[in-house]
């Protein structure tokens, strides 16, 4: 892998809003004034926002070794990268889309564009958000920029202290997670549409072929077979799948005799472009431009059901305890559960004003399950599960297309200029 040496910001520059003003001496009521944009009371009685900030912070408790949860095998969760799959066929009721007490609900709150270049005037008084989250429980450790296109792949290869990120500039760049430094520049020649990492090894998707890096040997290998740009890809049963333009999936299979990736399979019966896969109950769920998804044996690679509710591309797909959940262009998510006979039927839908880019999933330091979803409004939004209450936001200048998760209660997201660090604060001990 050559890489060619370039230094960026480092991740622990704390990035965070800053403490927001007391409401003690306000009432618990928003201002009506303020809501139509000319209140001139100063100080005004009332809030100038939607709701109060939360008196104190919460209370959590410990979680195991003391340390937060990665998003990996024993979370409930089954995203992109590979992860044990759920049991669908247990029919555990679930209270989807219950509103929790205390949570913050939709906002209607927006980033000051002036602020954004640096010259509000308002300050404080400006009655939209100068920070780039909303909500409590997580912070911004730091945004590193040096791609010139948006970022559409973060992987983080297991045992490395490196992170890579993928973009349509053409580019795969490494970054050391101590120091936050851009270790270097990977030119590929084509735009990553994707990327993955399995164990030491790093996959990029790009038109026509998927690149496949060892990062502890520096093997570099190149996988021919896709027609058009690679999308999507996924490990499963100890194979490679790759979504590709053309509407077909790809799966290649490690040969440790020859060091080397060879063609297992061909999975036909999209009529679009391939866009979202994901493993779980060995199961593959694979999400098109045709509007569809389609569940496939891993064991026999067969298609053993085809889904039509949505009216859009579904963009991105996600396993959790034994649902499987989509999202789509056509502003839903929905939640999917196995009936008596082992099919999946829309058990829940959560609409949204905004067309809908990704899902992950993590826990948050109280181990609670939290879902993120990137809208193509430039946010994404913070779910707890299974009451769909919004936790909070996180904002960009423009779209955001890929998260992903890391250890310690980090998560990424990634843009047109650069990612963003988040982190999930630390459990307050008991006294």
């Amino acid at each position: 892998m050559d890489l060619d040496g370039s230094n960026r910001s480092v991740f622990n520059r704390l990035g965070g809003p800053s403490a927001a003003p007391t409401d003690s001496s306000k009432h618990q009521k928003v201002c009506y004034h303020w809501r139509a944009g000319k209140c001139t009371r100063f100080p005004c009685p009332f809030l100038h926002r939607e709701l109060p900030h939360p008196s104190g912070p919460a209370a959590s408790a410990a979680n195991g070794s003391g340390h937060p949860k990665r998003f990996a095998d024993d979370s409930g969760f089954s995203g992109p990268a590979p992860r044990r799959g759920p049991n669908f066929n247990n029919n555990h009721n679930k209270s989807w889309g219950r509103m929790g007490a205390n949570k913050v609900v939709r906002k209607t709150e927006k980033v000051c564009n002036y602020w954004v270049q640096g010259n509000c005037n308002y300050g404080d008084k400006c009655r939209f958000l100068h920070s780039w989250s909303l909500g409590e429980g997580f912070t911004m450790l730091n945004h590193l920029d040096g791609h010139q296109k948006v970022v559409t792949g973060i992987a983080l290869p297991a045992g490395m202290d490196k992170l890579y990120t993928g973009s349509k500039d053409e580019t795969v760049r490494a970054w050391d997670t101590n120091s936050g430094q851009c270790m270097g520049v990977i030119n590929l020649g084509g735009e990553v549409g994707c990327m993955i990492s399995e164990g030491p090894w790093l996959f990029v998707g790009i038109p026509n072929v998927v690149k496949a890096w060892n990062t502890q040997t520096n093997q570099e290998l190149s996988l021919s077979g896709p027609v058009g740009q690679v999308y999507t890809m996924v490990v499963g049963n100890d194979l490679l799948f790759a979504g590709t333009q053309d509407g077909t999936i790809l799966a290649w299979k490690f040969n440790a005799i020859t060091n080397s990736f060879e063609p297992a399979a061909s999975l036909k019966g999209h009529t679009l472009a391939v866009v979202s896969l994901v493993v779980g109950a060995n199961r593959l769920y694979s999400g098109s431009m045709d509007h569809s998804i389609k569940l496939w044996s891993l064991e026999t690679l067969q298609c053993l059901q085809t889904l039509t509710e949505h009216t859009n591309v579904v963009m991105s797909l996600l396993c959790w305890e034994q649902f499987l959940l989509s999202c789509s262009l056509d502003q839903t998510i929905k939640v999917w559960m196995a009936t008596e006979n082992g099919l999946l039927e829309v058990t829940y839908t959560h609409n949204d004003e905004h067309g809908l880019l990704n899902l992950r999933g993590m826990h948050d330091s109280e181990s609670k399950p939290v879902l993120l979803c990137a809208c193509n409004d430039n946010s994404v939004k913070l779910y707890d599960l299974p009451s769909f209450s919004e936790r909070g936001k996180t904002f960009a200048k423009q779209e955001i297309r890929t998260i992903e998760v890391g250890p310690g209660g980090l998560f990424f997201t990634g843009d047109g200029t650069g990612f963003r660090v988040w982190k999930w604060a630390e459990p307050i001990a008991k006294p």
